[in-house]
This record gives structure tokens, C-alpha cells and sequence, in this order.
């Protein structure tokens, strides 16, 4: 979903959680959310190798934690407590968290608490609460459907071609989630603008991404699924038996 308004955006990355070899195609995608004006990587630079190039390209700057206590995770200490510094000055309409940490869970539902929009992006294996603290959960392996799980942590080099997600077969219970969602979200005659059913995907289930199933766009997954019917001026989209309902 391609967000209208371009607001400003924070992107707080945890350089112990996310991997090196994705960071270009998530900055490609937050550009489709908003502006980052401000991005940060933090971590213990003297233990993370191969960043400064990454960070240099993407135009980031690194934010040097040190371990100070074993078992203690300084970094998820110091993002958040620049996050609340970011959110106090009120220069940005958004956050975006790059990591597949649960620890961020309160970070995330206190940012929404102030009216801020909060991004998530990690890997499938990120904890279910972090996901649903975010207005918007992006999984990085649908970012880079040419790389499995063991690359992303082995931080394969970026350059790996990016292949064509095999299209997957969409279950009875997400048609049945979709039809829900078209009918909360349309009037009397049953359509219902694109855009308004994507809104509404999203407040019920954050990590919901049409690409998770092969199809760029939510349009073209509708147009895949015989039940849904899209078309008409702006975009519309209907069930079309009553079976779906």
C-alpha cells in the first residue's frame, strides 16, 4: 500500500537484529510510506563487521553501544531511548523499526499512543506482538524472495538475484478474512474502494501483504481469487457470491 501524504519518518534500525544484506530494498520500501529524515543504526560497531559501506549507501548513521553488563541488550536500551527523544520533539509524523525483536512491543504501542505511525520490519520468525503493536508489519524475506532464512543471517551479499515468488495457493479462511473485511468496509451496494478495504486489512492484521502470496499489488490478488470482482472508476472491489460471506 502506497501512503498519499508524504510524512516524515523516523528509521531506527537494530543492527543486532536485522541484517546488512536487506537494508536497501527495506530503505526502497520505506520510501513508499513516507520520508526518512532520520535514520539510525545502533549497535556495538566493534563487533558488527561489514556495516560502514551499508550505512554509507543508504545514508545512516551509526550509533556506537557498548555491551556494558553480559546478558543486558545495551542497543534495544539506547534505540528506545532515542525514539522517546524523536517522538518529544515531534518532527516526525512516523516511526519505522528495523528488527524482529519482541522487546520493542512497548516501544511501538507507545508510539502509536501518541498519535505516531509505527512501521515494523523483520523477519518472519519476529515474535507475534511486535507485529500487532505496528500499524504495518513488513516481513524482509518478501523483500528479497530470492534469499532464504539461513542467508539473511549469514548476510549474504546483497547483489543475489531476486527472483519471482512463486504464486501460493490463499486459504478458505483468508478469502473468507478478505470478504469480511470488503463488507465492513463498503456501503449499501457492496463495493468497496480498494484503498478502504486495504486500510482496514491492516488495522486487523498488520503483517497482511499481498506480496506474502506472490502478487505485487492487493488488486491483483483480488483479481486471482474467483469470489472478488474489481473494477469500476477508482478502483473498486466486491464479493461476488454469497458464499464468501
Amino acid at each position: 500500500m502506497v501512503v498519499q501524504t508524504e510524512q516524515r519518518l523516523a528509521v531506527l534500525i537494530d543492527a543486532d537484529n536485522a541484517s546488512k544484506a536487506s537494508l536497501k530494498v527495506i530503505m526502497d520500501e520505506i520510501a513508499k510510506y513516507g520520508l526518512p529524515t532520520i535514520k539510525h543504526a545502533y549497535g556495538d560497531w566493534a563487533k558488527l563487521s561489514g556495516w560502514k559501506e551499508v550505512l554509507l549507501e543508504i545514508g545512516a548513521v551509526p550509533v556506537q553501544q557498548y555491551a556494558y553488563t553480559i546478558g543486558k541488550n545495551a542497543t534495544d536500551a539506547a534505540l528506545i531511548i532515542e525514539a522517546m527523544d524523536i517522538l518529544h520533539e515531534n518532527n516526525v509524523e512516523g516511526f519505522v523499526i528495523v528488527s524482529s525483536d519482541s522487546d520493542f512491543t512497548p516501544l511501538a504501542l507507545r508510539l502509536r499512543e501518541s498519535g505516531k505511525k509505527v512501521y515494523g520490519i523483520g523477519e518472519k520468525k519476529t515474535p507475534r506482538p511486535f507485529i500487532t503493536a505496528c500499524d504495518k508489519f513488513i516481513y524482509v524475506e518478501i523483500l528479497l524472495p530470492g534469499q532464504n532464512e539461513e542467508k539473511l543471517k549469514n548476510d549474504e551479499p546483497a547483489s543475489i538475484q531476486v527472483q519471482e515468488i512463486q504464486k501460493r495457493q490463499v486459504s478458505e479462511q483468508t478469502i473468507r478474512f478478505l470478504a469480511q473485511c470488503i463488507l465492513e468496509s463498503s456501503g449499501d451496494s457492496g463495493q468497496c474502494l480498494l484503498s478502504a478495504v486495504g486500510n482496514m486489512i491492516s488495522k486487523k492484521k498488520p503483517d497482511f501483504d499481498s506480496r506474502n502470496y506472490g502478487y505485487s499489488q492487493l488488486s491483483k490478488l483480488f483479481r486471482a481469487i474467483p469470489r472478488f470482482e474489481v473494477g469500476g472508476e477508482g478502483g473498486y472491489v466486491w464479493v461476488k457470491d454469497k458464499e464468501a460471506k
